[in-house]
């Protein structure tokens, strides 16, 4: 018998995925359907038909999962991407101070460049515990299907109001390409284990990588495993994601769409979202902001601006003000976040 969420016992990784991936393509595929680790063409893009998700009952969410799903029920929430050092118990305390009582929540993932991170429930009970909501990243590519669910079982524990499960990020790309990628599942595996154990489930959706016609019906599938939040990766204006949204009601989805809105206050905020796969930005943004007399006012009045661009597309229910800082910079970046999420507010 299948697990609740979980791949049908006869669906295989599809040859020659690098992710060994059976529910993709991942939102890494290159514009012109080149894959994010060689130059390989997209193995999903020729035949991209995967087998069908198998249907999650629905599950208790655990009080954290409950609240956060009410107050998106109730109004449009602001989350933003968690911008404190990677292992660094000081930083991640004042960065959680400054935070705490001005965003919904924090997405709390992993970077490319900053490979080696505390566990995901262990970072999400220090956060939590300087009183500020945590959604939790949690990828495939560092851990098997046994340690993905201890961290599930953890997360549950600590009180996470979410959890945002991803393919991840191959090794190949960022600071370590010395460790071996694990990848025993994907993202749409992962959320059906998620939303089993009682989680309010989230999961990324690239309007913008190809196959662009089926990013909706993959999404639609990742619904089917258990996912009722879909934070919608960077794919330019405002316009691009309402066509995607329009498209995925059109497949049938219901998911709630949290728009990444980009944050960059600095050259080493920029690099930084630069090193993201499969980035789209709005046409002159990051031009804008860096050719600024004042780079980080600059950055967080185009953020406030196309925050709100983002929060008039209908069905819209949030933010997440994405992107991180240069090393060194990380309460710089966090006082960008306050000063974006007051004006929002």
């Amino acid at each position: 018998m299948t697990a609740p969420g979980t791949a049908p016992p006869t669906a295989e990784p599809r040859p020659g995925c690098p992710k060994h991936m059976v529910f993709g393509p991942c939102g890494g595929v290159e514009a012109d359907g080149r894959c994010e680790v060689d130059d390989r063409r997209c193995v999903f893009l020729d035949n991209p038909h995967p087998p069908a998700a198998s249907r999650v009952s629905p599950t208790t969410l655990t009080p954290a999962a409950a609240a956060m799903r009410e107050l998106m029920a109730r109004r449009q929430v602001v989350v933003a991407d968690f911008p404190a050092r990677a292992m660094d118990l000081a930083s991640s305390a004042r960065c959680a101070g400054l935070l705490a009582g001005t965003v919904d929540a924090v997405l709390v993932g992993d970077a490319p460049t900053a490979r080696v991170q505390f566990p995901p429930a262990f970072r999400a009970s220090l956060i939590i515990a300087e009183g500020l909501p945590v959604w939790a990243g949690l990828n495939c590519r560092d851990r098997n299907r046994v340690a993905l669910e201890g961290e599930l079982a953890a997360l549950a524990a600590v009180g996470v109001s979410g959890v945002h499960c991803v393919t991840g990020d191959h090794t190949t790309i960022g600071n370590r390409p010395d460790a071996t990628p694990v990848f025993d599942l994907d993202s749409t595996r992962l959320a059906g284990l998620a939303s089993a154990a009682g989680h309010l489930v989230s999961v990324a959706e690239s309007p913008a990588s190809p196959p662009i016609d089926g990013r909706a019906a993959r999404l639609v599938e990742k619904e089917r495993a258990g996912a009722t939040v879909v934070f919608v990766n960077h794919c330019g204006d405002a316009d691009r994601v309402a066509t995607f949204l329009d498209r995925h009601r059109a497949a049938g989805g219901a998911a709630a769409p949290i728009a990444c809105v980009p944050l960059v206050v600095d050259a080493g905020s920029a690099d930084l979202l630069r090193s993201f796969t499969s980035l789209v930005l709005p046409p002159g943004y990051l031009q804008g902001i860096s050719s600024a007399t004042d780079p980080f006012r600059a950055g967080v009045d185009a953020t406030v601006a196309l925050a709100e661009r983002m929060l008039a597309v209908p069905g819209v229910r949030g933010v997440d003000l994405s992107g991180g800082p240069a090393p060194g910079a990380e309460e710089t970046f966090a006082q960008a976040i306050v000063d974006v999420a007051a004006r929002l507010r």
